[in-house]
C-alpha cells in the first residue's frame, strides 16, 4: 500500500509539473501590459486546470500551490474581467482540492486587502460579491481551520455588511453566520464587533436584506457573546412592526431559538418572552402558529429543566383551580410559570407601551397584555392597581383595536381574580370620578366573572351604579351606553340573582332614559327593562315598576322643592310616570 501511495504521488507530481510547464507562457503573460493578453492567459490557465475534470484532486492541490501567488496577484488586476476570472478560478480550486486550508496564509490577507479596507478597494460590486462567495466557500470547506484568522474575518465582515450593494450585504450575513457556527471556541472574543454593522443594516429598504441581517444576528449572538442581546433587542422589537411578513417571521425564529438554546437564556427571559408572545398575535396565521409552537417548546423545555421545583404544581396541574375562558387552550405549566415569574419585570414596560404616541405600538402592547394575563391567571392579583390604571387609559384610546384588546384583558381579570379584589378597586374609582373608561372596565370584568363569585357583591355593584355621582354624571351617549352595558351584563351573568338589586338597576335605567334624547339608546333601555323583568319571571316591565313604585317615587320626591324644569329628578319623575303605565 505504501509503495502504491508513493507511486501515486510521483505520478501526481509529474502530471502537475507537466501542466505547469504547459501553462508557463500563460503564467508569464499575467504581467503583460495588454489587458486582452492577461485575460486570455487567465482563460487558458482556467481551461488547463480546474476545467480539466480528468485531473485528480491531488494534482489540483499541487497546481494550486504553484498558481496561488499569480492568481492572487490577478485579484488586483486593473481589468475587471481579469479579476473576475482569477476569483472564479480560485473558487474552483478551493472546491476541488483535498487540503484547501493550505492556501489560507496567502488567500486571507489578499481578501482583507480587497474587501476589508476603510475605503472600498474593489470598485466593482459584482466582483465584491464574487469575492464574498469565495470567502463563504472557504469557510464551508476549511471550517475550524479559519479560527486563527478571526481578526481578519471580522475586519472583512465589518466592512462588507455595510457595503452599498444589497447582494453583498446578504452574502456577508451568510458568511458571518457560517463562520460563527464553525469557530465557536474563538468567535465569541470578537463577535461584538459585528453587532454595530448588523444593526446599521437591519432597517435596510430591501426586506431580504433585513431578513438576512436578523438571521445572522441570531447566529452571531448564539455562537458568540450572549451579552450582545441587550444591544439588539430594541432593533428586533422594531422589526416586529415590519410590513414584510418574512421579516417578522425571522425575528420570531431567532427569538424562539435564543429562548431554547442561548447559553445565558435564563438571564434574558424577561426581555425575550414579550417578543415571542407578541408574534402569537401576528396578523399572518403561519407566524402565529410558528410563535405558538416555539413558545410551547420553550415552556416544556423549561418545565423539564426545573422538574424538581415544579413537582407539587405538576401533580396538581390537571386540576384547574381557576375559571378558564371558553374556547381557549390552556398553556402548559412551564409557559405559565415563565410568564408568572417574569411578570413584574414585563408589565411596567407593556403599560408604558400602551400609552405610546405610535398607534401600532399601543395595538401591539394591548395584544401582548391579553396573552400575558391568559398565562399569569390568578397571579395577576398582585398587579391589579397597575393593570387597572393602564386599562382606564387604554379604554379611552382612539384606536378601536386597543380598546377591544383592553376589554378582553379586563374580562380575563374577571375570570382569574377574586371579585373582592377587583370590585373594591374599580367601584372606589367609580365613586370618586366616574368616566366612560371606568364603566367599560367594570362591564368587562363582570362579563368575565361568574354569578357564583359575583353574588356576594351584587348589592355593592348595584348601589354604586345607582349613585347620582355615577349614573347622573354625564349626558353623553357613549357614557350612558357604557352605563347601560353594565346593567345588561349584570342581567346576562347573574340572571335571577338580580332580583336583589332590581330597584338599583331600575333607577339606573330610569336615569338613562331621562338624560338621553337618543332614540336608539332609549330602545336599548326598553329591551334591557324587558330582560330584567324576564329574569324575574315577570310578564313585562310594568310589573317591575309596580313592585318598586313607592320606592321610586320616594327616591325622586325627596328633592321636589328644589326642582326646576331641567332638574334630573324632575326628568326622572316624568320618566317613571310615562313608563310605568
Amino acid at each position: 500500500k505504501m509503495a502504491a501511495a508513493v507511486e501515486e504521488e510521483v505520478v501526481e507530481a509529474e502530471q502537475a509539473a507537466a501542466t505547469c510547464q504547459a501553462l508557463s507562457r500563460h503564467i508569464n503573460c499575467l504581467s503583460n501590459e495588454s489587458k486582452s493578453s492577461r485575460r486570455r492567459a487567465l482563460e487558458c490557465i482556467r481551461a488547463g486546470t480546474v476545467e480539466q475534470k480528468q485531473l485528480s484532486s491531488g494534482v489540483q492541490q499541487r497546481l494550486l500551490t504553484s498558481l496561488l501567488r499569480p492568481l492572487l496577484r490577478s485579484l488586483s488586476d486593473p481589468a475587471e474581467r481579469c479579476r473576475e476570472l482569477a476569483a472564479l478560478t480560485l473558487a474552483d480550486f478551493i472546491r476541488a482540492v483535498p487540503r484547501p486550508h493550505e492556501a489560507l496564509p496567502q488567500l486571507i490577507p489578499v481578501v482583507v486587502q480587497r474587501l476589508g479596507q476603510q475605503e472600498i478597494t474593489e470598485p466593482a460590486e459584482e466582483l465584491r460579491l464574487t469575492l464574498l462567495q469565495l470567502l463563504v466557500l472557504t469557510v464551508e470547506v476549511c471550517g475550524r481551520q479559519l479560527a486563527s484568522y478571526l481578526e481578519d474575518m471580522v475586519r472583512i465582515l465589518q466592512r462588507t455588511i455595510v457595503d452599498p450593494f444589497p447582494e453583498v450585504k446578504k452574502k456577508s450575513c451568510e458568511c458571518a453566520a457560517k463562520y460563527a457556527k464553525c469557530t465557536p471556541e474563538t468567535f465569541h472574543m470578537q463577535s461584538e464587533s459585528l453587532i454595530k454593522p448588523l444593526m446599521q443594516t437591519i432597517s435596510h429598504q430591501h426586506s431580504k436584506v433585513r431578513v438576512a441581517v436578523i438571521q445572522a444576528t441570531g447566529t452571531v449572538i448564539q455562537h458568540g457573546n450572549g451579552k450582545s442581546v441587550d444591544d439588539v433587542l430594541s432593533h428586533l422589537a422594531q422589526r416586529l412592526f415590519d410590513d414584510a411578513p418574512l421579516v417578522r417571521q425571522a425575528v420570531t425564529e431567532v427569538v424562539g431559538r435564543w429562548l431554547l438554546e442561548l447559553r445565558d437564556r435564563y438571564s434574558y427571559f424577561y426581555k425575550l418572552i414579550p417578543l415571542l408572545l407578541s408574534s402569537c398575535s401576528d396578523e399572518i396565521p403561519h407566524i402565529r402558529e410558528l410563535a405558538s409552537d416555539c413558545w410551547r417548546k420553550v415552556g416544556l423545555q423549561w418545565q423539564k429543566e426545573n422538574e424538581d421545583d415544579l413537582k407539587d404544581k405538576l401533580d396538581w396541574s390537571a386540576q384547574l383551580s381557576v375559571r378558564y375562558p371558553a374556547g381557549v387552550e390552556r398553556p402548559c405549566l412551564g409557559c405559565r410559570e415563565l410568564v408568572f415569574r417574569n411578570l413584574s419585570k414585563i408589565l411596567p414596560a407593556v403599560s408604558r407601551d400602551m400609552t405610546d404616541w405610535v398607534p401600532a405600538t399601543r395595538v401591539k402592547a394591548s395584544q401582548l397584555l391579553t396573552v400575558l394575563l391568559l398565562h399569569a391567571e390568578d397571579h395577576i392579583t398582585q398587579h391589579m392597581e397597575l393593570l387597572l390604571s393602564t386599562m382606564y387609559r387604554s379604554c379611552s384610546d382612539e384606536e378601536t383595536l386597543v380598546v377591544q384588546n383592553s376589554v378582553k384583558a379586563a374580562e380575563l381579570i374577571g375570570s382569574f381574580v377574586d371579585p373582592e379584589v377587583f370590585l373594591k378597586l374599580i367601584l372606589t374609582t367609580l365613586e370618586k370620578s366616574a368616566c366612560t373608561a371606568h364603566l367599560m372596565v367594570l362591564s368587562a370584568v363582570i362579563r368575565g366573572s361568574s354569578k357564583q363569585v359575583l353574588h356576594p357583591h351584587l348589592l355593592r355593584i348595584g348601589a354604586t351604579l345607582a349613585l347620582p355621582d355615577t349614573c347622573q354624571v354625564s349626558q353623553k351617549v357613549e357614557y350612558l351606553e357604557q352605563l347601560l352595558l353594565c346593567v345588561q351584563i349584570l342581567i346576562t351573568v347573574c340572571g335571577k340573582q338580580c332580583s336583589e338589586i332590581n330597584l338599583h338597576l331600575l333607577k339606573v335605567l330610569v336615569t338613562i332614559t331621562s338624560l338621553t334624547s337618543d332614540q336608539e339608546l332609549e330602545n336599548k333601555v326598553e329591551k334591557t327593562l324587558a330582560s330584567l323583568a324576564a329574569a324575574q319571571n315577570f310578564i313585562d316591565s310594568l310589573h317591575l315598576y309596580r313592585q318598586h313604585m313607592s320606592q321610586l317615587i320616594g327616591w325622586v320626591a325627596d328633592t321636589q322643592h328644589q326642582w326646576t324644569s331641567y332638574s334630573v329628578q324632575h326628568l326622572q319623575f316624568e320618566t317613571i310616570i310615562t313608563q310605568s303605565g
